[in-house]
């Protein structure tokens, strides 16, 4: 039985180096070369809109974590849609102007934590759903509100751009 096992291995090792020389200084060999090796792998259009996508929710994430979002309307489609906790806010503009500015001035700070972000490309269109847990700190009586927030988001490709279309965030204690 030792002799058959024995015999099998050597065999095995013959076919492989027989297999691999066959494809030394071919194309083939080229092929499988470049494949293996991930950090030659193109990033494909797909990951950089992708990545291009996940860089608007992080400017606009970053803008209300500084308690600052003057010039965050870039980010949005004159269009847009804004939900917030089953209501309808009306475009970012509105939102904006009514809701979020004068809400940042009373807070000390908004801090966001446990950050998860999925996004899917289709096109010219992007769907993203982002799950966060956020602590807030009243300027007032440095109360603090801690919440567990989920926001889905569609964006646009617009000239290049992405921008965000509708949104819709809600969290819960």
């Amino acid at each position: 039985m030792k002799n058959i096992l024995s015999a099998l291995a050597v065999c095995l090792i013959a076919l492989s180096s027989f297999a691999q020389s066959k494809e030394a200084g071919t194309e083939r060999e080229a092929i499988k070369q470049f494949v293996t090796k991930d950090d030659n792998l193109p990033v494909s259009p797909k990951a950089k809109d992708e990545e291009a996508v996940k860089l608007v929710l992080k400017q606009y994430n970053n803008a209300v974590k500084k308690l600052d979002v003057n010039g965050t309307e870039k980010l949005f489609t004159a269009d847009s849609k804004i939900y917030e906790s089953g209501g309808s806010e009306g475009n970012y503009a509105h939102y904006l102007e009514h809701h979020l500015a004068p809400e940042l001035k009373e807070f000390k700070s908004f801090t966001f934590n446990n950050y998860k972000v999925e996004v899917m490309v289709d096109g010219n269109y992007a769907f993203t759903t982002e799950t966060y847990n956020y602590t807030i700190i009243i300027a007032k009586d440095n109360i603090e509100a801690k919440r567990k927030g989920v926001a889905t988001s569609v964006l646009k490709k617009i000239k290049g751009e992405w921008k965000i279309m509708i949104t819709h965030s809600s969290s819960r204690k």
